[in-house]
């Protein structure tokens, strides 16, 4: 739950660049705010520069304030899918290292459950295994300011051309109906 709105719940994802999962979450509707950060490492209070060596144990992730009067842990978990290659271990297409590993952090038993059965049919669809985390969340540090917003600040910068841009075009495509009408 958020400190503001008792009625939205949280959901905590990582699956490569958190500037791509923060734009992709902040089209949909029934997201009310998505926020990057790091989860899943060892190191309190991480600086993107430590997050980036990889030695911290740490995800880029999002954390993603929801209203599940509008859409569901479970409907966030399918754009999820869409949106990233989950059978890439430590990785997403240029971006190395175990910062870029694919996470479903879950806050409670019901998250998890969901997560689990949402692994399974996403598999079914999937050649290769997943192997995207189902881990119980403990802490999610929030990244620096510069990466607040990050594609909306600079959507002429050649990784939001090359890498946001096009995972845009296939969560416009395949998620059309769910997608906000102003982004």
């Amino acid at each position: 739950m958020t400190h503001d709105t008792p009625h939205l719940e949280t959901a905590v994802l990582a699956g490569g660049c958190f500037w791509c999962l923060e734009a992709a979450y902040q089209m949909v509707r029934g997201v009310e705010q998505v926020v990057p950060g790091y989860a899943g490492g060892r190191v309190a209070n991480p600086t993107y520069e430590q997050v980036e060596t990889g030695i911290t144990g740490h995800a880029q992730s999002v954390r993603i304030e929801f209203d599940p009067r509008h859409i569901s842990f479970r409907r966030l978990l399918d754009i999820f899918w869409a949106i990233h290659d989950p059978t890439t271990k430590d990785r997403q297409g240029n971006d190395v290292g175990p910062q870029y590993r694919s996470i479903i952090f879950y806050a409670n038993e019901n998250q998890h459950r969901v997560a689990q059965a949402s692994v399974k049919e996403a598999q079914e669809q999937l050649s290769d295994p997943i192997v995207t985390e189902i881990v119980r969340l403990e802490h999610f540090y929030e990244a620096e300011p510069y990466h607040h917003n990050y594609f909306r600040n600079n959507p002429e910068q050649a990784y939001c051309q090359i890498v946001i841009n096009p995972k845009l075009a296939k969560l416009k495509a395949k998620y059309s109906s769910r997608l906000k009408e102003r982004l």
